[in-house]
């Protein structure tokens, strides 16, 4: 199973940026979908997650800013950031929770993308 993110890139602060990451390989169902960040001399941290469900979840810093979403059909996630401030700067990366067609349960992350937000 592989993951494979697109979008990002440089954005000035106030734009807006949308990443997208399709999953592929033998899969059952994938149970949560995630995004996250790391900046640069930082750990990494959430910044989003979707159920199967569609319910989400939000890191306070990018409540009312980010919106996640996902195509179940096409195994894809999105995350659409809008208002980005400079803080924003950092490699995203696609997380998932993956029931592969055999085996068990397995975490899979994305190579990562990279959004920096100028001032």
């Amino acid at each position: 199973v592989q993951l494979l993110e697109s979008g990002g890139g440089l954005v000035r602060a106030g734009g807006s940026v949308s990443l997208s990451c399709v999953a592929s390989g033998s899969i059952f169902s994938i149970n949560l979908m995630s995004w996250y960040r790391q900046a640069p001399g930082k750990e990494r941290e959430l910044v989003a997650n979707i159920n199967i469900g569609g319910d989400a979840d939000y890191a306070d810093s990018v409540k009312g800013r980010f919106t996640i979403s996902r195509d179940n059909a096409k195994n894809m996630v999105h995350l659409q950031m809008n208002a980005l401030k400079p803080e924003d700067t950092a490699v995203y990366y696609c997380n998932a929770i993956v029931l592969p067609l055999i085996d068990g349960e397995i975490e899979v992350w994305g190579q990562g993308t990279l959004v920096t937000v100028s001032s």
